[in-house]
């Protein structure tokens, strides 16, 4: 049997408090050997509301932390995932040979209403995110 290669990932949104850190978040879960990161381009803090939609997934994100895109610039990724077009615009070239791609997901974040409308928008992009992370291992 052959030995699963380990993979390095990137993930990138505008904030690195919602999105990137849940993709980070299913991403850990599901492929524990692999290396996986995460980075904004504006780091905002990780949003507590995102770590309540990942919990009742039996996900803990509490301990992530924002870190900004640069503190990655001179590392090398087998793979760069965007997850919003704001950081897809502005992602620079990475060195080395990494495949981008984009997942275009709506910033939970934005929503406004009642904790509980807000709360609603967190577990459906979470939703959408472990969707796509599944397809993507």
């Amino acid at each position: 049997m052959q030995k699963e290669s380990v993979l390095k990932i990137l993930v990138i949104c505008t904030g690195n408090s919602a999105r990137s850190q849940m993709a980070e978040g299913f991403l850990k879960h599901y492929k524990k050997e692999w290396e996986i990161y995460s980075a904004g381009i504006k780091p905002a803090g990780l949003n507590p509301l995102a770590v309540e939609a990942m919990s009742e997934k039996g996900i803990d994100i509490s301990n992530y932390k924002s870190k900004h895109l640069d503190t990655f610039l001179k590392k090398q990724f087998d793979y760069i995932i965007t997850v919003c077009d704001n950081a897809k615009e502005s992602c620079p070239v990475f060195p080395g040979n990494a495949r981008y791609l984009h997942w275009s997901l709506k910033d939970p974040a934005a929503v406004e209403g009642t904790k509980e409308e807000k709360l609603a928008a967190f577990k459906k992009t979470r939703d959408e995110i472990q969707e796509k992370v599944l397809k993507f291992i």
